[in-house]
């Protein structure tokens, strides 16, 4: 059986990387570009940065950068507004998971008219929306190299996953050099979310040889560096590898797609504000527990691959420890509880069935090894408590 590999036109990974968005621009023969961003990366100077290269070569670009964490459908029709104001050839997408999936919505909404949620799965929009540089500065989202992107619905509080080749950028800039202003808690969650897409995209019901070999090396790269990145911002070799470790992992889940932790992390985000790498955090621990059972050799390769068990330890021992390691990670990154987070019990409970109705219609649950039922959902939601 034959898998379909989806991947950017060109990559350049590696310090310096983002300097290479004029070459990449003309490359493209495009002559009119717009940079998508946010007001963080216009603060620190990241986004004055890649204007400069792009002037310095001779190409006029405009910046929007209202773009907003988790992106909404009013945030995204403010980028197809400004969008639509010139004739741009291309988009430049600076910034997190934010920035990059705002452009690939705004890319395809510039495109092809109509709503967002005209574009949410079940359909797949293989058709192509305008072209993206990715230039992501964070070690976390993959964002750059996936054929992904996810916008809530303010109305519903419904995350839209939306899927197909129109959301996979042209070109991907992975500069690690971007993620060093980044704030420890940023670094975490971000971080935290390269691993689960690792784990969930080598687990998933739809892996294959290629997205495993990525999986692998991406939980290689992570595990043993998260929490130095966490602790020492100023570690580039850590750096570094966590940046081609969530490029890594961001290609793995791409082309085999993540499963229920990501499932039950967006109901979670969109209902309560929660960033994604932290509600992904918050689920992880428990969702491998209740996996386990069902793919017990696969997480034992995880465990291993993360270097937290050996090759001579059983699968079952090997699991305890994937367990355990995934508690601890949580306590070494100061992880809150939903109940720390700030999170109304009452609320959460309430929204429990809703939240597992709507993890389920996203349909990642089914790619889980040990596909739940809405009431099993329900039972992990309310563990995050215990």
């Amino acid at each position: 059986m034959s898998h379909q590999i989806i991947l950017p036109r060109v990559m350049h990974i590696g310090k310096g990387a983002s300097e290479r968005v004029a070459d990449t621009v003309k490359g493209l023969n495009c002559r009119n570009p717009l940079l998508v961003t946010d007001k963080v990366m216009v603060e620190l100077g990241y986004s004055a940065a890649i204007v400069n290269i792009l002037e310095t070569a001779g190409i006029t670009v405009d910046v929007f950068s209202d773009t907003v964490p988790e992106p909404t459908v009013a945030s995204i029709s403010r980028g197809v507004d400004a969008f639509n104001t010139q004739p741009y050839d291309c988009i430049i997408a600076l910034g997190g998971g934010s920035p990059i999936d705002s452009a690939k919505a705004i890319a395809i909404l510039g495109k092809h008219g109509g709503q967002m949620k005209d574009y949410k799965f079940p359909r797949v929009v293989d058709e192509a929306g305008i072209p993206i540089i990715a230039i992501p500065t964070t070690a976390g989202t993959g964002s750059e190299v996936t054929r992904f992107t996810i916008i809530t619905d303010e109305d519903t509080t419904e995350k839209m996953l939306c899927v197909g080749l129109g959301f996979m950028p042209i070109a991907a800039l992975v500069d690690y050099t971007l993620t060093q202003s980044l704030p420890a808690r940023v670094t975490a969650d971000t971080g935290i979310d390269a691993l689960t897409h690792a784990i969930e995209a080598f687990v998933s019901r739809k892996a294959n040889l290629y997205s495993d070999a990525q999986a692998l090396s991406a939980m290689a790269l992570i595990a043993p560096n998260l929490r130095t990145v966490f602790a020492d911002p100023s570690n580039d070799a850590a750096k570094e590898s966590m940046m081609l470790g969530a490029t890594l992992a961001g290609i793995a889940f791409s082309n085999a797609s993540v499963a229920l932790v990501h499932g039950m992390s967006r109901p979670i985000g969109a209902a309560f504000h929660v960033p994604h790498g932290l509600s992904n955090a918050m689920l992880l621990p428990a969702v491998t527990a209740f996996s386990i059972p069902s793919a017990p050799v696969r997480y034992a390769q995880c465990a291993r691959a993360m270097g937290i068990a050996t090759q001579g330890d059983s699968d079952d021992m090997a699991n305890q420890k994937l367990i355990n390691e995934l508690k601890m990670l949580n306590a070494d990154l100061q992880v809150p509880t939903p109940a720390d987070f700030g999170i109304d019990k009452e609320a959460f409970f309430a929204l429990a069935s809703t939240m597992a109705e709507q993890a389920l219609a996203s349909g990642s649950p089914n790619n889980n090894p040990r596909v739940p039922t809405i009431e099993e959902m329900v039972a992990i939601y309310v563990s995050l408590w215990e």
